[in-house]
């Protein structure tokens, strides 16, 4: 894999640049400077082999989230094949282009295409002659914002060779698991995800909405090639003043959609609020897998912790109908004790999603669910006959039984199938449907 990395200062178009060459939303863009904090990758469109990096802006700062951000940005430099450094057309040269040149020459060795963006109106541009200084050869004129110039970046790109054969793609027939990881603010989610990886990729600060954008990280745990999405903290809505905030939640909620299980990772020394329902509510309505992580259990006293465990699972079980038994473990990022076992769980929960149960047995669970409780009759005083059952779906699991007769079957009825279905069949972690189709026989 041949690993590209965008670079340049804060608010020079390296984000629009990065979702233009791979075709995606995937990296948060604004007008203001310094949104991109943690290193987002991706692949470019229709070329998989290569693997670019979106950096933050690179600043002059010694500690908090810009320093960690910018460590972060120079780690992506010195590590790649070739980099794309992007200035401000408009804005022109200035000293911190001269100074973060000259840093990324003495990072690397591998070579360098220049980038003159927002260069799309030629009466709004500066002397791109200055640019030249920077001593990365001759300047590239591009609008990420059009997508104008690309052929010029796919010429470079063609020549670069990779330094080694990392097998880690992210290309669109990639059958890794998709993990999301989602949480409102500051519970632990870039600490949790830095202790799958086995390194401190994720800014981890102790105060709320650090990570912005969605991050999605190819890596291998537990015997499992996955794909793990850190995302956004998620706050009440009354809470959120900020339009980036506002942009970031809409990522994390679109995570959930593009995933195939989500964690969703709680304070397990505080109470569960209900927004951390909501967002399970989201996950199951989807029809994804969701695995709660009970974070900082190791903070939590000894006596207390079988009656928490137990009021949580009563709480999310009461909450919820899709699900019969809601998957909630308990863990520490920290400390990493837990998360083996989690993503055990979890990938057991994934191998049974992923199978289709015989319409034999389901019909034989069925006839004997109906046996032991017969379905009530409907207003008009007519019974309702099952007649075929059969799964129709999955994720969620969906079973689809041919019913004559009565049509109006209460929801009491259907829960007591889907529980008693879900747990013949293993399903009780799962979202389970039950939909009925009415018998077409005219004489029923």
């Amino acid at each position: 894999m041949i690993k590209i990395t965008i670079a340049g200062r804060p608010n020079t178009g390296k984000s629009t640049l990065f979702n233009g060459l791979t075709g995606t939303r995937d990296a948060l863009v604004h007008d203001r400077p310094g949104v991109t904090r943690d290193t987002i990758y991706g692949t470019i469109a229709g070329h998989p082999e290569y693997q670019i990096r979106d950096t933050a802006g690179l600043e002059n700062e010694r500690d908090g989230i810009a320093a960690a951000s910018t460590n972060m940005a120079m780690d992506a430099i010195s590590g790649a094949d070739a980099i794309l450094f992007v200035v401000d057309g408009r804005v022109g040269l200035i000293p911190e282009d001269i100074e973060w040149a000259r840093l990324v020459r003495r990072k690397t060795h591998a070579p360098v295409l220049l980038l003159v963006n927002k260069s799309e109106s030629s009466r709004r541009m500066a002397d791109t002659h200055d640019f030249y200084k920077l001593g990365f050869g001759e300047p590239v004129l591009i609008s990420a914002e059009h997508k104008s110039g690309f052929d010029s970046v796919f010429k470079f790109l063609e020549k670069i060779k990779p330094s080694d054969e990392s097998p880690t793609t992210l290309n669109s027939d990639d059958k890794r698991i998709k993990i999301a990881v989602l949480g409102q603010p500051n519970v632990g989610k870039s600490t949790f995800v830095n202790k799958v990886l086995g390194e401190n990729r994720q800014i981890v600060k102790d105060e709320p909405g650090v990570t912005r954008d969605t991050v999605k990280i190819p890596t291998k745990f537990y015997g499992r090639n996955i794909i793990l999405m850190d995302t956004a903290g998620l706050r009440r809505k009354a809470n959120v003043r900020d339009d980036v905030e506002t942009l970031s939640a809409l990522k994390s909620l679109d995570a959930i959609e593009k995933s195939d299980v989500v964690i969703l990772v709680v304070d397990a020394t505080r109470d569960i609020e209900n927004q951390a329902l909501g967002i399970a509510a989201r996950v199951y309505d989807a029809g994804k897998i969701l695995c709660v992580a009970l974070n900082k259990w190791d903070l939590i006293p000894e006596f207390e912790r079988d009656e928490k465990l137990l009021r949580l699972k009563h709480r999310f079980s009461n909450s919820f109908h899709q699900i019969i038994k809601p998957l909630i473990l308990a863990i520490s990022a920290q400390k990493g004790t837990g998360v083996q076992n989690l993503f055990k769980r979890i990938y057991e929960q994934w191998d049974i999603s992923t199978a289709t149960a015989p319409t034999s047995l389901i019909n034989k669970i069925v006839g004997e669910l109906v046996e032991r409780r017969q379905p009530p009759m409907s207003r008009l005083k007519r019974p309702m006959k099952i007649k075929f059952a059969s799964q129709t779906g999955r994720h969620p699991m969906k079973i689809t039984i041919n019913v004559g007769g009565a049509s109006d079957i209460p929801e009491s009825y259907t829960r007591y199938l889907r529980r008693g279905l879900a747990t013949a069949l293993k399903w009780e972690h799962l979202p389970v449907t039950i939909e009925y189709t009415k018998s077409e026989n005219p004489f029923d």
